[in-house]
């Protein structure tokens, strides 16, 4: 059983940032690809950013390309979310999730472990 455990959440002020981390257990961490995903109240779960096993590859929606870094270190089986310029449209929980291979994607169905999530709060 793969546990995800995600850490880094808080209320920040609109402009700022924040690092969101997610470490995993087991063994094979590096042949998975990660994702991020997030839930505003009263809205669907939407897909963030992705990363392959090896961390060559990442993709990204245009509502947080070119604020949000998606990065992992595979030595330590942790995959992070770097959070900048938020806005209050980002206020949401975030989860991280593992993908059912190596490939990355934004579909939320090839995801088989999520973490419990993390509380983001963006004041304005």
């Amino acid at each position: 059983q793969v546990q995800l455990v995600e850490s880094g959440g808080g209320l920040v002020q609109a402009g700022g940032s924040l690092r969101l981390s997610c470490a995993a257990s087991g063994r094979t961490f590096s042949s998975y690809a990660m994702g991020w995903f997030r839930q505003a109240p009263g809205k669907e779960r939407e897909f963030v950013a992705a990363i392959s096993g090896g961390g060559g590859w990442t993709h990204y929606p245009d509502s947080v390309k070119g604020r949000f870094t998606i990065s992992r270190d595979n030595a330590k089986n942790t995959v992070y979310l770097q959070m900048n310029r938020l806005k209050p449209e980002d206020t949401a929980v975030y989860y991280c999730a593992r993908s059912q291979g190596g490939w990355g994607s934004v579909v939320e169905s090839e995801y088989d472990y999520w973490g419990q999530g993390t509380q983001v709060t963006v004041s304005s």
